[in-house]
This record gives structure tokens, sequence and C-alpha cells, in this order.
């Protein structure tokens, strides 16, 4: 296994960085070749030590994740600290040299005294320091950017595949039917039924650009869906709700809860020789929406049904980061419960 891109860049940049150092020992303080490239070492060493430890904490504590004011208000202290740290070093390895060529103890002095070596110390560390966050931040940028194109192409993707299971040529056929019969029998209900088929179809291509909506919102497509649904299934069709209304205004995924409608009735009462009833339930329990939709019916994964839920579940996983989920369970021999827990945003 190769050395990750982190150390890659760690152990070639202060290894440039200290062939500068290497070439004022030999140059200018006459250095042997064997010390000096045991100096080099150290200086690469010690750099590579302070930088990596700055690191640890930094990851420890999330710095990375900061906005930049208060990144800056920990950016600040941490170099000048990292310098100090750099000189005491450096000062250490040269006391260490000193005495063991010349037998000459001066630790002590060169501790206490503070030298040219700290405003090295401020360049490097400053750039090391800059350098390490931008990075972290460019990528944080791009990751984001990639995760609101999937976000985006998810939703644009439910619209149309749930266009095109809500609204396919049998549905169609099923609905302009039943307008037909109530055309004579029934006018007004005739023209209710197509203000409402054509509402639907408008909202589910024009109205659902963004990637979430109020509750209030989808509710009113699902109201929408459901009264021309029961044109079809007349008595064969309840549907029973229970809202908490103080969650009206509480974003969620468009058409989420108009799918999970959608097939209790298309896989669930449709199937039912007697017709069924459709509970739908949208309450608040410790800081998610719980949605659940209960029909008659028996769930099976091959359904059309699962390419809906599938899709569903890829979008919550990637708006929520795995915060929320979609769970079918069958509570008895022939019931299905849908239940959707999607976190409160504040």
């Amino acid at each position: 296994m190769g050395l990750s891109l982190y150390w890659k860049c760690q152990l070639i940049g202060w290894g440039v960085v200290s062939l500068l150092w290497l070439y004022i020992a030999l140059d200018r303080d006459q250095f042997t070749v064997s010390h000096a490239m045991i100096n080099y070492v150290l200086d690469v060493s010690i750099c590579i030590g302070l930088t990596h430890a700055y690191r640890t904490i930094a990851l420890h504590f999330k710095w990375n994740q900061m906005g930049i004011r208060p990144l800056l208000k920990k950016l600040i202290p941490s170099i000048f600290v990292l310098a100090v740290l750099f000189m005491q070093l450096m000062n250490l390895k040269t006391s260490a040299y000193i005495y063991l060529v010349n037998e000459v103890n001066v630790f002590v002095e060169n501790i206490l005294v503070w030298n040219p070596v700290l405003i090295t110390g401020l360049r490097h560390m400053a750039i090391w320091v800059l350098a390490y966050h931008a990075y972290h931040f460019y990528m944080r940028e791009v990751n984001t950017t990639k995760v609101n194109a999937q976000l985006t192409i998810k939703a644009k993707q439910s619209q149309l595949d749930n266009l095109s299971a809500q609204l396919n040529p049998h549905f169609l056929f099923n609905s302009l039917n039943s307008i037909k019969a109530l055309v004579v029998e029934n006018p007004t209900g005739a023209r209710r039924a197509i203000d409402l088929l054509s509402d639907l179809l408008r909202t589910s291509l024009y109205d659902k650009e963004h990637l979430t909506i109020s509750i209030a919102e989808e509710m009113a497509l699902v109201n929408d869906y459901v009264e021309l649904e029961k044109l079809r299934f007349e008595e064969r069709l309840t549907i029973n709700m229970n809202l908490d209304k103080s969650l009206d205004k509480v974003k969620i995924p468009p058409l989420s809860i108009q799918l999970l409608v959608e097939n209790a009735i298309k896989h669930g009462v449709d199937k039912q020789i007697q017709g069924g009833t459709v509970d739908i339930s949208v309450q608040k329990k410790e800081g998610y929406v719980v949605v659940q939709v209960k029909n008659p019916g028996v769930f099976l994964k091959g359904e059309d049904a699962g390419v809906g839920l599938k899709n569903l579940s890829e979008r919550l996983l990637l708006q929520y980061d795995g915060l929320a989920k979609i769970e079918i369970a069958t509570p008895s021999e022939n019931e299905v419960l849908a239940t959707l827990l999607i976190p409160i945003e504040k």
C-alpha cells in the first residue's frame, strides 16, 4: 500500500524546504557532509512532527468543518505556537550539536534567547497551515457541489419517475373514463375532476423545482391525487388522515408522502375486491417527522413499487446523510405499513 497524498506532500514539501538549510550548513557553517545530512534529517523530522501534531489536533476538534471566521481564531494563535516550538526545537538541535562536537553546554542560553529562527518558523508554519486548510476548504466545496448536483439529478429523476408511474396511460385511461361518465351524470363533478387532473400534471411538472417543500404543500398534492382516485374507486376507497398541523411548515423532499399514498392505493386497495382504507399519519417524534401510511394488501419486493421506494431511499440518503430512512413492515397478514422518518431541519 503506497503513501497517502498527505504523507507524500509532507515528505516532498519539507524535504525540498530543508535543502536550503542543508546548503547553509555545508557552505556557511562548514558542517561535514555526514553532520549536514544528520542535520537535514532532523530539520525534516522537526517540521513534519510539528505540522502532523497540528493536523491531529485539527482533525480531533473538527477545525476543517468550521467557517472562515471561527477558523481564523484558531489559526492565528496556533501558527504562533508552532513557530515558537519550531524555534525552540531548532535551538535544542543546535545546542546538542555544539555540545557533542565542541563539548560546550549552551542549552540554557539558547532556550532563553529569541532569535531570527522564530521569523523563519512563523513564515513556514503559516504557509503550511494556510495551505492545509485551503486544500480542505476546496475539497469541502467540491464535495458539496457534487452532493448538490446528485440531489438535483435525483430530484428531477424522482419527478419524472413519479409522473410516469402516477400518470401512466392506464391511470389516465381510468381517470378520463371516470370523467366521461361524470360529464352526463354530474357536470360539476366532471369539471372538478378535470381541474384536479390538470393541477396534478402542472404540480408534478413545474412546481417541484426545489429539493424540499413544506408538508402543507405536499399534503395539498396528496389530497388532489386522492380526490381524483376516488372518482374511480368511489366507495371502495376510504382515506383517514391524522395530521399534526404544527408541522405544516416543516420541509420534506417533494413527492415523498405522495409516493407512499400512491403505492398504498395502487398495490393495496386496487387489488382488494372490496377495496379498503388507507390511513395517513404525519406526527412529530423526538426531532423527526414520522409519516406512516397503512393499507390492506401484501408487500412484494418485486413489485413496481420497489423502483419508487428505492429512488426515495437514495434521495433521503443523499439529502440527510443517513439520518432519514424509510421502512416497510407487515403488522398483520393482510396489512402493509410504510414509515418515513425525516429529521426536522431548524
